[in-house]
């Protein structure tokens, strides 16, 4: 391991941070046996109070710990943005990682482990400039307020959703919000495309079961839930979607569109998305509603026809489209199936102009001039879903300049975790600009 470059003064101790908060095991099982992510949350307590900034933690469940802080000029009448993050991370199988997954090692120019890239990169990111800026007196001129969640893993039920429930008063005045998946860069036909979360599909994990009347299996029996079940499993699963394109798709695709010398239409929007590479996985669901089979349980005993069957569909509908995603699905279903809600949480689709979306422009440009930013949307939820429901603007933003042979992608929730220690710093600077670009006066 080699010593980091000099540079900026946030460089290292976003390293460090990063490092740090992957060492603080805050695995979430999606139940209650976890670690929890209490201890996270006093690290980065004890972060802030060193620079001066107070915080409260707020304890939902047994070690399930958020944090938020104000910081800024809290006197300030122009409206508050939010910066948020979460601390919990997916649990990691070790033996099947090249690293410790909770050891934050650095290793050929990466920090590995998990969380890395979800993401409690940008949490260290927001936490080493917040304190250099502190340290330096470079205050911004607004109120920010700094939150950062448990359970985001899990739907965000144990964290952003208690906090707006039951601390509604910390986001008093705040307008728009940034957080997780976005600012980051793909490459397309050589030249960096960054893109920023403006959307999101809503999430709708379902429950379906099935009934019918129990028997010998040796017997005729024509109401057999697990033959009823199956038929609609089958069918959720065989169905294909028609594309549709929101207006942050179709904003994408144009931007797409451009950097190969082409226009955009419904007809070549995949082919289009392909030119991510990869990243093609997750931005091609965009397109369309996906629905997954995901589980599937009945029965005890072989010669035993149960009275139940069920099965568990991961839903994901797009911004402006869910009455017909879900009477659609209510159709494959078919009669004699339930559908029950474990999470269904809604989409939403923030408008990709104004001086937010400006500053966040200015910041990643002036630190690569020669790439292009767009919006795009999200396949998967983060807890900017909770936050929308206070009236925020919320966006995607994360800085990442990324080696165009990574599949960024596919380290979410994947074995060997880990992100670009420049990368790293890259994005600790674009922040560091963006603050200062959102301080800015509008222009009248």
């Amino acid at each position: 391991m080699g010593e980091l470059e000099p540079g900026h003064a946030v460089d290292a101790e976003v390293v460090e941070i990063c490092r740090d908060l992957i060492r603080i095991d805050t695995s979430n099982y999606g139940d209650a046996s976890g670690p929890g992510e209490r201890k996270a949350a006093e690290y980065v307590a004890g972060l802030l109070d060193e620079v001066g900034i107070s915080s409260r933690l707020h304890e939902s469940a047994p070690g399930r710990t958020s944090l938020v802080a104000q910081w800024g000029d809290t006197s300030s009448d122009e409206p508050a943005l939010l910066i948020h993050g979460h601390l919990d991370v997916v649990p990691a199988e070790a033996s099947d990682w090249q690293v410790d997954p909770f050891s934050g090692e650095l290793r050929d120019d990466y920090v590995w482990g998990r969380g890395a890239v979800d993401m409690k990169d940008f949490d260290a990111m927001v936490l080493s400039v917040v304190r250099a800026r502190q340290r330096a007196g470079r205050t911004p001129t607004r109120r920010i307020v700094l939150a950062l969640t448990a359970d985001e893993e899990a739907g965000g039920h144990l964290g952003a959703q208690k906090l707006i429930e039951e601390m509604p008063e910390e986001f008093d005045g705040v307008s728009d919000a940034i957080g997780e998946v976005g600012g980051f860069s793909t490459t397309i036909r050589g030249r960096r495309l960054y893109l920023i979360e403006a959307a999101e599909k809503g999430m709708a994990w379902m429950r379906l079961t099935a009934r019918g009347t129990a028997g010998h299996g040796s017997m005729i029996n024509r109401d057999n839930a697990v033959t009823r079940l199956a038929n609609a499993v089958a069918r959720i699963g065989a169905h294909e979607w028609p594309v549709q394109l929101t207006p942050t798709m179709q904003t994408l695709l144009a931007a797409v569109a451009e950097l190969v010398g082409t226009e955009a239409t419904p007809e070549n929007a995949e082919s289009l998305i392909e030119e991510f590479g990869p990243a093609a996985r997750m931005i091609g669901a965009t397109l369309r509603h996906v629905t997954n089979p995901t589980m599937l349980g009945a029965g005890y005993k072989v010669n035993v026809i149960p009275t139940e069957a069920s099965a568990h569909i991961d839903g994901r509908f797009l911004p402006g489209h869910e009455d017909e995603f879900f009477a659609e699905l209510a159709r494959l279903c078919g009669e004699g199936v339930d559908i029950d809600f474990i999470s269904n949480q809604r989409s939403w689709e923030s408008p990709y102009k104004g001086d937010l979306v400006d500053a966040i422009s200015r910041s990643l440009l002036a630190e690569d001039p020669g790439a292009a930013v767009a919006p795009y949307l999200m396949s998967a939820g983060t807890d900017a879903k909770h936050f929308t429901k206070l009236g925020i603007r919320t966006y995607g933003f994360a800085p990442l300049r990324l080696p165009d042979d990574l599949d960024f992608t596919g380290l979410f929730h994947g074995v060997d975790e880990r992100v670009p220690v420049d990368g790293l710093q890259f994005g600790a600077r674009v922040l560091d600009r963006f603050l200062d670009e959102t301080g800015r006066r509008p222009s009248a």
